[in-house]
């Protein structure tokens, strides 16, 4: 497949083709520092201890929005 062909799918297709892609991918490539290794552990442990706020999606664009004026 070329760039050409990939221009000439709709929106929807090329996503799913990014996510085939990006499940091609191994995991085991993908290295990660220790430093990386340790904020990910204490961002997933302040979420299971719930100090953290969760926004939705709409939040977070209202808020950009209100940033951006």
């Amino acid at each position: 497949m070329n760039t050409k062909s990939i221009s000439s799918l709709s929106e929807s297709q090329k996503i799913l083709l990014a996510e085939e892609l990006w499940d091609s991918v191994s995991k085991d490539y993908i290295e990660l520092s220790s430093e990386i290794k340790e904020e990910l552990e204490l961002r997933l442990k302040r979420l299971e201890n719930q100090e953290v706020k969760l926004y939705s999606w709409q939040e977070v664009k209202n808020n950009l929005q209100k940033i951006r004026k």
